[in-house]
């Protein structure tokens, strides 16, 4: 009989392309990927991987058996999600990927109530970037995600995927405290022509956002410092090396060399859970998202006080 977590390596091999990326995507080490092909090898009696320079590639025969292992690992899916809607129970594993803020500003108090009301669900949560997190979960290697897009550059959502907003993001201007309108109650983009920015790295969603919306503005985005934690891009600020647009969430402690300036109009990213539509019916599925949407309103509550 087939083994379920060897053809889940072959699957994840032919899905991302490399022992390397399938283990990363499997959360565990290339060794145990190789081990498991090779054991699959021994009961297949064929050659399922061949060696390409310094990589591998996967023989004709390994790539019909991952085309039947991604329709029986869907089946497999299937029959836990109606066994456990079946059942009414929140029990079993879930994997959960969020973006860094959202699990530095969401995931703890999510996961302290789901350990408190279902104690025998276990939740692993990995961060991964946005569009990671979709295609993984479309792909049936995470149970579900949380991603988000900018309300003026939304983000495509694959087929077969459901999703729930959980709250809008706002985002606002940081300045050094000693900058001319460090004092604004609010602030345009337009008045910071010819600043310097700090941004997040090339390719990520906030840096491509960050230049979408100052060009926007008619503003040219001189990048001075690139950093991808936002205390770090916060520190950057108060030392007077540059402006920067960070949102609420996970933004944490402003330290006192910077200012914080609401922007005029809102900058607003919205935050959503996503899902592959068919597990629907897990009751866990229904226990996170409705834990994450009470954590996010705990989060929203926070900012109007403060």
């Amino acid at each position: 009989m087939l083994d379920l977590n060897r053809l889940k390596a072959l699957h994840a091999v032919h899905v991302y392309g490399s022992v390397g990326a399938a283990a990363d995507a499997l959360t565990v080490t290339p060794s145990a990927v190789s081990q498991q092909i090779a054991k699959l090898e021994r009961e297949m009696g064929a050659r399922l991987v061949e060696r390409n320079g310094r990589g591998v590639r996967l023989t004709d025969a390994a790539g019909l058996l991952a085309e039947h292992a991604e329709r029986i690992l869907a089946l497999v899916e299937t029959a836990e999600a109606d066994f456990e809607a079946h059942r009414g129970e929140v029990v079993g594993r879930l994997n959960v990927s969020a973006f860094p803020t959202a699990a530095r500003g969401i995931m703890p108090a999510a996961l302290t109530d789901l350990r408190g009301r279902h104690p025998d669900l276990w939740v692993q949560l990995t961060e991964r970037e946005p569009e990671r997190v979709v295609r993984e979960v479309a792909r049936g290697e995470l149970d579900l995600g949380i991603v988000q897009d900018w309300l003026d550059r939304p983000m495509a959502m694959p087929e077969g995927l459901s999703k729930a907003v959980l709250l809008d993001d706002v985002a606002d201007v940081i300045v050094p405290a000693d900058h001319p309108l460090a004092d604004s109650r609010e602030i345009e983009l337009a008045q910071l022509h010819g600043e310097r920015w700090i941004s997040s790295s090339p390719g990520t969603v906030c840096h491509d956002w960050l230049v979408f919306t100052l060009r926007s503005a008619d503003l040219e985005p001189e990048i001075a410092c690139m950093a991808d934690e936002y205390p770090t891009q916060l520190a950057l600020v108060a030392a007077g090396l540059g402006c920067a647009i960070i949102p609420r969430l996970g933004r944490d402690h402003v330290p006192a060399g910077a200012k914080v300036i609401p922007i005029r109009p809102r900058k607003t990213r919205r935050i959503y859970a996503i899902w592959r539509t068919d597990a629907a019916r897990r009751p866990a599925i229904r226990a996170v998202v409705e834990a994450l949407a009470e954590a996010s309103r705990g989060e929203e509550n926070a900012w109007a006080v403060s």
